[in-house]
């Protein structure tokens, strides 16, 4: 889940320099009061505090409290969390609908967790119907953003044809990138591809337009 948020209030900065050396208790008074003033990333660090049981006892109800503050407050990592909270069941009754609520609007954001959070959502049919093209589309924009395993995924379902018209190219490019990166798993892709008759010419192509997305910074 997400690290503490920056502010930029003394009073902000002074829990959080409080808690980067382990001084949860100041960091939870400095904060507290912030947050009960509505400040939305002291109540976004708050929900961390108790998420996590960071001088005090673990307590996924209040975190809970404090991620949804933040959260109406269109908070991105809050709203993040809170989708993970609600996916997994954490200190709440595991709902995948509000998971995908949350999110999605973190996701609308630009945040690649979840990104890659609600496509998996919408490709395995957990809160929305199952649904292989807004998968794709999720994945790929957390995919641009360097997210691994969002890159394994779409280059699983442009290998199978899911969401995508089958592209093995574009599959094996996807993989390309991972197998650079150190991603085990990404020869799975790859094998497969072979498996399926993929050409030398076109593994050729792949590499190439594998190393002009690198270049391009994914895009």
């Amino acid at each position: 889940m997400g690290s503490f948020g920056i502010g930029l209030s003394g009073d902000f900065q002074k829990g959080l320099d409080a808690a980067q050396r382990g001084d949860y208790n100041t960091a939870l008074k400095e904060w507290t009061s912030l947050a009960e003033q509505g400040d939305a990333k002291a109540q976004f660090n708050l929900g961390i505090i108790y998420e996590r049981g960071q001088g005090v006892l673990q307590d996924y109800k209040t975190a809970v409290k404090w991620y949804a503050l933040s959260a109406e407050q269109g908070d991105a990592l809050a709203q993040y969390n809170l989708g993970v909270i609600y996916d997994k069941g954490q200190g709440v009754l595991q709902d995948y609908k509000t998971a995908v609520k949350w999110y999605t609007l973190s996701a609308e954001q630009g945040y690649a967790k979840a990104q890659y959070n609600l496509g998996f959502m919408y490709h395995n049919g957990q809160g929305v119907l199952q649904d292989d093209k807004t998968a794709v589309k999720w994945y790929k924009l957390a995919a641009e953003q360097g997210f691994a395993k969002a890159q394994y995924n779409l280059g699983g379902m442009y290998a199978l044809g899911q969401g995508v018209i089958e592209d093995k190219v574009y599959a094996h490019m996807w993989a390309n990138i991972l197998n650079a990166n150190g991603y085990e798993d990404s020869k799975k892709i790859m094998d497969y591809l072979l498996e399926q008759g993929m050409t030398p010419s076109q593994i050729q192509e792949a590499q190439k337009l594998a190393r002009e997305c690198v270049k391009k910074n994914y895009k």
